[in-house]
């Protein structure tokens, strides 16, 4: 079988479906998610172990392969002409598969997204450390992308990404912007980050913070004149303080919690959720540093930023249960979407 033919049909399938992910393990038939639900390619054959070695063998490099081998899982990026995707592939019952993120060609702008004019606010900033967050799939490393590509289109600045894989391809326009893979052009993200300050850089997004390092080399380099995005797996504001705080050991927690109130800029959680037209909308909440906000970092009252930011909508921050109420009068989402990615639906019963 012609493996990379067999990948090609699949993509064009994606393309046309509208889909975001595709699976594919030993055993099944290839699978798509489409709008948010998984469907089964029924007319596609099931997929066997030399199949399987056949689509790695398209997937991976060298490199990569050694360390599926070795670690059981490896992130990877797999370009074609008409798309790109974000992958990993990974061992279950001792057999692998892969699941394929679809990853647009053009960066979307914040219109083309439905997310909230504010955001641009954010990116017009000399310095600071701002934070995208929520579950995995909501749409964290899309939001950034159409982040970092205002700033490429309207400031001439360096700007660098550090990610893995890298994701979205950008094109230098006003801007400088260099895009660092792991393990292809820097050991790690922290190696990266450290280097950051001897390459002139202005702007850069870490794709994600994975130990304490990154995070305590991100918020240095934030209160050091350099604006720094990056994205956790969190669901709100306050929890992701907390989880920042929570990654050093006690003797090092009051030091970051003194930085993180001074140099943090903001904190955008999202959600993904079903359309009533089809397709799927954002839900959002954004946390704004003031010095309200910034004194209860540094006094360890983070459990109430979820009260300032329901109290605080005139100073341009939005409340997740706020957002999801106005998708529902709106007729964007259902009652029930709503209340299912609401953290608080007792408050949201109030609001619809």
């Amino acid at each position: 079988m012609d493996y990379k033919k067999e990948i090609d049909n699949l993509v064009n399938l994606i393309l046309k479906e509208g889909a975001s992910d595709l699976h594919i393990s030993v055993g099944r038939n290839p699978v798509i998610r489409a709008s948010g639900i998984l469907l089964p390619l029924l007319k596609m054959p099931v997929v066997t172990e030399i199949d399987m070695k056949g689509f790695l063998d398209v997937f991976l490099s060298p490199a990569n392969k050694d360390l599926l081998a070795t670690e059981k899982n490896v992130d990877f990026s797999y370009s074609l002409t008409n798309a790109r995707f974000r992958g990993n592939a990974y061992y279950h019952q001792g057999v692998v598969s892969v699941a394929l993120r679809l990853i647009p060609k053009m960066v979307r702008t914040f219109a083309d997204l439905n997310l909230p004019p504010i955001l641009e606010s954010f990116t017009r900033k000399e310095q600071g450390f701002f934070l995208v967050v929520g579950p995995i799939g909501v749409g964290k490393s899309t939001t950034l992308a159409s982040m970092i590509e205002m700033i490429n289109e309207t400031r001439t600045e360096h700007i660098m990404t550090i990610e893995d894989p890298i994701e979205y391809l950008f094109e230098s326009k006003k801007s400088i912007i260099d895009q660092r893979e792991v393990r292809l052009d820097t050991p790690d993200f922290h190696s990266a980050l450290t280097a950051m300050f001897r390459e002139d850089i202005d702007v850069c997004m870490v794709g994600e913070m994975r130990d304490i390092n990154t995070i305590a080399t991100a918020v240095t380099a934030a209160e050091t004149g350099h604006l720094i995005f990056s994205t956790l797996h969190t669901n709100n504001a306050s929890q992701t303080i907390d989880r920042i705080i929570d990654s050093f050991p006690p003797g090092q927690q009051d030091q970051i919690r003194v930085q993180l109130a001074g140099s943090l800029t903001g904190i955008f959680s999202q959600r993904l959720v079903p359309r009533i037209s089809g397709g799927l909308i954002p839900a959002y909440e954004l946390l704004i540093n003031n010095t309200a906000v910034s004194n209860l970092i540094r006094e360890r009252r983070t459990h109430e930023l979820n009260s300032v930011v329901e109290t605080s909508s005139q100073e341009g921050m939005i409340d997740m249960n706020r957002s999801l109420a106005e998708l529902v009068r709106s007729g964007e989402i259902t009652v029930e979407s709503a209340y299912q990615n609401s953290l608080n639906p007792k408050v949201l019963e109030r609001m619809i």
